[in-house]
C-alpha cells in the first residue's frame, strides 16, 4: 500500500488547480520539458550503446573458454583447473572486468568460492573472423617444450628463462623447484608434456611470474589454479582504492573535480585508508631488492591497488609490474630523441643520452615516489589535523625521490620507514590497527 503522505502529495500534484500564471505558461513549459526529456533519452541511448559496444569488444570470455577447453580435450594442455572448467563446470565465468580484448578478466565462482579468472587472447588476424582462427593463433603459445625434452632439459630451460628475466639470483634454483611443483598437477613427481607446455606459456605472463615469486607474501593475491595459460586467483573484495570509476566515454561529460569529490566521500574512513596504505608500503618493500630481484611498477594507478574486508592491501592487478631486469633489457641500446622514447609500460621512464641518442638503463622515478604521488589526495584528505602537516611534508619528500642507484638504498628505506611509522603510530592501539 502507498503511504498516506505520498498519496496526499500525488493528489495535490494531479488534481489541485494551477494558478492562472502557471496556466498561461503551460505551453512553454511543455515544450521545455519535452526537449529535456528527449535530450535525456538521447544521452541515455548513447551511454547504453557505448556500454554495449565496449562490452562486445572487450569481453570475449566465451572465446577463451572455447580455446582452453579445446586444447585440454586434445591433450595439448593440462592444469589444476581444467577439469572444473571443462568437465564439471564447477568453475564458471560471471562478470566481465576486462579492460583489454587481449587480456580477459572475469569474476567467477569455483565451487561457490569467489575467484578471478584471467586468460590471454591474441587479436584476430585482419579479415580472418572464423572461430577457428583464434585456435590456430593460440596453439603457437604451447609449442614449447617439444616432445622428447627430458626433465633435466626442462629444468635447464626454466633456469635460463628465469635468469634472463630476473637476473642472476642465488635463490633461482628454489624458484625453479617451485615452478616444477606447480606444474606437477597430479602430484606423481613427474611433469607431463601437457603440464610443461602449460606452465611454460604461463611464465611468459609477467603477472603470473610475479605471483609465483611472491606467493608467500601477504599483499599478493593467492594463485588458486590454472589451465593452459588461463589462471585463477583469489578475488579481492575491493579491486580499486576508489569505488567510482568514470568510463572513458563519459570522462568528457563528468568534471574531474566532481568524480574526485565523490570518490573521497565514498572512500573508507581515514584510519582504514591509513591501514591500507601501510600494506601498500609493505608491498613496495617486498618487491624492492627481494629474494628474486627488484620489480618496478610501470603503471602506478589507484585502479591496480585493492583491499579486502579487513582493509588489508591486496594488489588487484600486477600486469604492469615488471622485473628490473626486463625493463633494463628493453632500454639497453634503445634509440631515442627525448626521455619519452625511453619509457617501458606507462611510466617506467629513463633518461635519453642525447649525445649518443641512446637510452640509459636506470629508471628515474622509483616505485615509492610513484606511490606517494598516487597517495597525496587519497591519504591527506580527511587526515587528523594534528597529523596533516607532518604527513604532507613526508609525502613531498617521498615524491622527490630519485631512482638513480646512488640515492636508492639508504634514502629509499629511510623515507619509506618514516612514512610507515607515522601512519602506524596514529592508528596503533585503536580498533583499526
Amino acid at each position: 500500500m502507498m503511504p498516506r503522505g505520498l498519496r496526499r502529495l500525488v493528489h495535490l500534484v494531479l488534481f489541485c488547480p494551477m494558478s492562472k500564471g502557471l496556466q498561461s505558461r503551460l505551453p512553454a513549459l511543455k515544450v521545455k520539458y519535452l526537449l529535456l526529456a528527449w535530450l535525456g533519452i538521447l544521452v541515455a541511448s548513447w551511454v547504453l550503446y557505448m556500454q554495449y559496444a565496449s562490452y562486445s569488444e572487450l569481453c570475449r570470455g566465451h572465446v577463451c573458454h572455447m580455446v582452453i577447453c579445446d586444447h585440454y580435450r586434445r591433450g595439448i594442455i593440462s592444469g589444476s583447473s581444467c577439469k572444473a572448467l571443462c568437465e564439471e563446470r564447477s568453475l564458471t565465468l560471471q562478470r566481465c572486468m576486462s579492460t583489454s580484448s587481449t587480456h580477459q578478466v572475469y569474476s567467477g565462482l569455483w565451487k561457490d568460492r569467489p575467484v578471478v579468472i584471467k586468460c590471454g587472447l591474441e587479436e584476430p588476424l585482419k579479415g580472418d573472423v572464423a572461430p577457428d582462427s583464434v585456435l590456430r593463433q593460440e596453439i603457437t603459445l604451447f609449442d614449447k617444450p617439444t616432445r622428447g625434452t627430458s626433465m633435466d632439459e626442462f629444468r635447464e630451460m626454466l633456469h635460463s628463462f628465469l635468469k634472463s628475466n630476473l637476473g642472476e639470483q642465488p635463490s633461482l634454483t628454489t624458484l625453479v623447484g617451485r615452478v616444477i611443483t606447480l606444474a606437477d598437477v597430479n602430484k606423481d613427481r613427474k611433469v607431463s608434456l601437457a603440464e610443461a607446455k602449460s606452465v611454460w606459456a604461463l611464465l611468459q605472463i609477467s603477472e603470473f611470474l610475479l605471483m609465483v615469486a611472491l606467493q608467500e607474501k601477504e599483499h599478493t593475491p593467492k594463485l588458486l589454479g590454472f589451465c593452459g595459460d588461463l589462471y585463477v586467483t583469489e578475488r579481492v573484495g575491493h579491486s580499486s582504492l576508489y569505488r567510482l570509476e568514470v568510463p572513458s566515454y563519459l570522462q568528457a561529460l563528468v568534471p574531474k573535480a566532481l568524480s574526485s569529490s565523490l570518490n573521497q566521500w565514498l572512500a573508507p574512513a581515514w584510519p582504514r585508508r591509513a591501514r591500507i596504505t601501510i600494506g601498500l608500503l609493505e608491498f613496495i618493500e617486498e618487491v624492492f631488492h627481494g629474494a628474486y630481484g627488484s620489480f618496478l611498477m610501470c603503471d602506478a594507478s589507484l585502479r591496480h591497488v585493492g583491499y579486502n574486508f579487513r582493509y588489508d592491501c591486496k594488489m588487484a592487478d600486477l600486469r604492469s609490474v615488471a622485473s628490473e631486469m626486463a625493463v633494463r633489457r628493453f632500454l639497453r641500446g634503445r634509440r631515442c630523441e627525448t626521455n619519452a622514447d625511453c619509457t617501458f609500460g606507462r611510466d617506467c621512464t629513463a633518461t635519453c643520452d642525447r649525445l649518443v641518442k641512446q637510452c640509459n638503463t636506470e629508471v628515474v622515478q622509483p616505485n615509492l615516489a610513484k606511490v606517494c604521488v598516487m597517495l597525496q589526495d587519497y591519504l591527506v584528505s580527511g587526515a587528523p589535523q594534528d597529523l596533516r602537516i607532518d604527513l604532507e611534508k613526508q609525502l613531498r619528500t617521498c615524491v622527490t625521490l630519485s631512482g638513480l642507484a646512488s640515492q636508492m638504498e639508504v634514502h629509499h628505506s629511510l623515507v619509506l620507514n618514516n612514512l610507515k611509522s607515522l601512519l602506524w603510530k596514529t592508528i596503533s592501539n585503536t580498533q583499526y590497527s
